[in-house]
């Protein structure tokens, strides 16, 4: 996030649990050079002083400049949630705002439930906002916690509030997307002069998530012309949002705008042709502005412009006249009917167009497998046996795994490595199953897509068969198969 250019970034709640605390004891020791690291609380408890809630102590302890405060500006929250009297909760904003102006800390005031807040009491709402700013706020942030706005009433409430405080000029919003309207909402307050706006990277959060940056911050440069982020910085965004996606262990959204695989993906020929001769008849904008790519999708609905178009991609020299461009499509549309689908199996159809072009070796062939599962108490263990030809020698192998898949994999790889030992950091990184046809019940026809790493590159293949084993079989030797041309051919 701070080599991306983000200007905030809230860490947690110092003292709310100990991975908070924790990280913001590890972030003392680490410098960032664009981004100030922000702590996060709520204003006091009822009833008490600021200087005497423990709760701000580790807030201090966290040595951050900046300091999230959010506030209540919802009165039905006040009574209900806080259960004190509205004015109280106006003396627990400003008490809290100024002490920690007053032990030099610069705060960022959200105000919480504001769109609803205002709408149902807009005086008190109002008093809220004019307390943090009184008491110091340098931010003061509208908030749609609920995430139930829509974009007019958000501008709407937003105007309003700052017709009443022309001299402040620090505003912001936090838009959640309950309704499917995050980035929507926030545009629309940075149309009436919010300066700030809070999201996370890939929209996540509670719920239905928050407003996604990865889509905001290019609608707002690229759009309306706001500059967020320098130029090469911005081209780092698709990056950034995979790189997160790995360490927070959730699958990328292939669909999400801008930086999703297939948000620059085209599939039909008329539109692969269009695009090749001028880009801009079927993307918004260059791809290459958010770091991302153009990518010509493989399905039956391809043309013979697809098929050329990923020959290139592929470095594999094809003219549209040549029969095996026809053969490999009509293949495409053969194997597509029985089941298979390449638009997220990319490695399968590299191999698969190798092999209509005559550059596809034989590197291993697999010539029977059994799998075993054993079960006992309180233990299972699952075997797989193969046997495998390589370089004119046969080689029958076992290995155990966790399940059927990693069993099979373990054993393929025991008869591999010796010959090809460069694929040993070749790894499944994703397994995911389809029924086809689910009518059939247990006789239904199986896809299975597995996602290989080598710590540098990622690809994808795919399995068809009525037998789920077979299915991930076909998929592993053509992932391995794929691994090993790249460390053997480059």
């Amino acid at each position: 996030l701070d080599r991306l250019g983000v200007r905030f970034i809230e860490g947690g709640w110092a003292g709310a649990n100990p991975k908070d605390g924790e990280f913001f004891a590890r972030m003392g020791q680490t410098h960032l050079t664009q981004a100030r690291l922000v702590v996060f609380c709520s204003t006091r408890r009822p009833g008490i002083s600021a200087s005497e809630d423990p709760m701000l102590v580790p807030i201090l302890a966290a040595a951050t400049e900046w300091v999230t405060v959010f506030g209540k500006s919802w009165d039905l929250h006040v009574t209900e949630g806080l259960r004190t009297t509205p004015e109280e909760n106006l003396l627990m904003i400003g008490d809290t705002i100024r002490f920690l102006r007053q032990r030099g800390r610069r705060v960022i005031y959200d105000a919480e439930h504001w769109f609803d807040g205002h709408a149902a009491n807009p005086n008190y709402g109002l008093q809220t906002v004019a307390v943090a700013i009184a008491a110091g706020a340098d931010w003061v942030v509208f908030c749609d916690t609920n995430g139930g706005r829509l974009p007019q009433e958000v501008a709407a409430s937003v105007a309003a509030v700052r017709s009443q405080f022309p001299e402040f000029e620090q505003w912001g919003i936090h838009t959640h997307n309950d309704s499917g309207l995050a980035v929507a909402n926030a545009i629309a307050a940075v149309q009436q002069g919010v300066r700030m706006v809070q999201g996370t990277i890939n929209g996540y959060g509670e719920r239905c998530g928050n407003a996604n940056l990865c889509t905001l911050i290019p609608n707002l440069q690229l759009k309306l012309n706001i500059p967020c982020l320098p130029e090469s910085q911005l081209r780092s965004l698709t990056e950034v949002s995979r790189q997160i996606s790995e360490l927070v262990n959730l699958a990328p959204d292939d669909h999400a705008p801008y930086v999703g695989l297939s948000a620059f993906a085209h599939k039909g020929g008329i539109h692969v042709s269009a695009v090749q001769r001028n880009p801009i008849t079927y993307e918004h904008i260059a791809p290459e502005l958010v770091g991302n790519d153009r990518r010509i999708v493989i399905s039956e609905q391809s043309g013979l412009s697809n098929v050329l178009s990923k020959a290139a991609s592929f470095g594999i020299e094809l003219r549209k006249d040549d029969p095996a461009c026809r053969e490999i499509l009509q293949q495409l549309k053969d194997l597509e009917q029985d089941g298979y689908q390449f638009e997220a199996a990319e490695a399968s159809f590299e191999l698969l167009m190798r092999q209509g072009v005559g550059d596809r070796p034989i590197w291993f062939t697999v010539q029977d497998f059994q799998v075993h599962c054993h079960h006992g108490l309180g233990y299972e263990i699952t075997r797989a046996t193969v046997k495998v030809s390589v370089k004119d020698s046969e080689h029958l192998t076992t290995a155990e795994g966790n399940g059927p898949v990693a069993a099979l994999d373990a054993a393929l790889r025991k008869a591999l490595t010796a010959f090809y030992p460069a694929i040993a950091p070749v790894h499944l990184t994703d397994y995911k199953v389809r029924i086809l046809n689910s009518d059939a019940g247990t006789e239904a026809k199986t896809r299975v897509l597995i996602e290989f790493s080598d710590h540098r590159q990622r690809w994808t293949t795919v399995g068809v068969s009525e037998n789920i084993i077979t299915a991930s079989l076909r998929a592993l030797i053509d992932g391995l198969e794929y691994g090993i041309r790249r460390t053997v051919l480059g």
